[in-house]
């Protein structure tokens, strides 16, 4: 068998090459690679000088020292927050957006060449995911979305897909009790999604029904992602959020074709119950008093 140290340091050794990590002029534009994720992180919407050290995991004085020379180029400009003087605001000049375009460009290229190199793409990519969600797995964010947003309809789509998948008798949402987008918005309920560096990786929606009770529905979590106790996060953040919306119970319905949601039920503190809606896919019901 082989040393799993040893493949963990090769991937490590052929990830670095292939990014370019040790270029001294990344992508040819004359910096090395943590001044370009420094430009790339404040272009991607990271304006917080704090806010990049920790997105980054750079020390202070090194995040001040690459900052510095981005703003002796020209390419950025700092200025206290305007709510906090402790705290500075790092924001792309003209200069700086064209030459944020300029790397966007060629990160591209250089991806799309990476990926028509190998026979299955999709697999790499598949890899890719797995390996991106496990190292990220402390910058997870869960974040409260309109249903009704792009990014939640697409984690609802592969919800509803993996459903079709595992189902004995397929799934067809139109025979569901699908909630309505407005009983998952404050102050009735909400929708949460994850996301692993602006990659929606799982969501959950909690819905006001009445006063006796919420329910969780839409609980799903990427493939790449799961292991990572991120669908006990998603629960844990609806059931907080319940009590704040003075919930005094959660209910929830499942399938006997997902075993792993059940058993997180189960050791989660939630009972069985009787069923509660007519729904024609749930097997199994639960409730958990708050």
């Amino acid at each position: 068998m082989l040393d799993p140290v040893a493949r963990f340091r090769r991937f490590a050794r052929a990830a670095v090459t292939e990014v370019g990590a040790l270029d001294h002029s990344f992508l040819g534009r004359g910096r090395p690679l943590g001044v370009a994720r420094i430009l790339n992180a404040i272009g991607h919407g990271k304006t917080d000088v704090g806010e990049i050290r920790a997105y980054l995991g750079l020390d202070s004085g090194l995040v001040s020292r690459l900052l510095r020379g981005l703003e002796d180029e020209g390419l950025i400009e700092t200025t206290p927050h305007p709510d906090d003087g402790r705290r500075r605001i790092a924001s792309l000049t003209r200069a700086g957006e064209a030459e944020f375009a300029a790397y966007e460009a060629l990160s591209n290229e250089r991806a799309e060449r990476a990926l028509a190199r190998h026979a299955n793409a999709d697999a790499l990519l598949a890899a890719m995911d797995l390996v991106a969600s496990a190292f990220g797995r402390d910058q997870i964010e869960l974040v409260e979305i309109d249903p009704r947003a792009e990014v939640a309809r697409y984690c609802l789509g592969e919800y509803y897909g993996e459903l079709a998948r595992r189902f004995e008798r397929d799934f067809d949402v139109r025979l569901s009790a699908d909630p309505d987008a407005e009983t998952m918005v404050r102050p009735r309920g909400v929708f949460l999604v994850a996301f692993s560096d602006d990659m929606p990786i799982g969501c959950v929606g909690l819905k006001g029904t009445c006063a006796e009770y919420g329910e969780v529905k839409r609980l799903w979590v990427a493939p790449a992602a799961r292991g990572l106790g991120l669908a006990k996060r998603l629960m844990d953040r609806t059931e907080a959020i319940a009590r704040e919306l003075q919930m005094p119970a959660l209910r929830l319905d499942t399938n006997k074709a997902l075993p792993e949601a059940i058993a997180m039920y189960r050791k989660s503190g939630w009972t069985e119950i009787d069923r509660f809606n007519d729904d024609p896919y749930p097997d199994f019901f639960f409730e958990k008093r708050l």
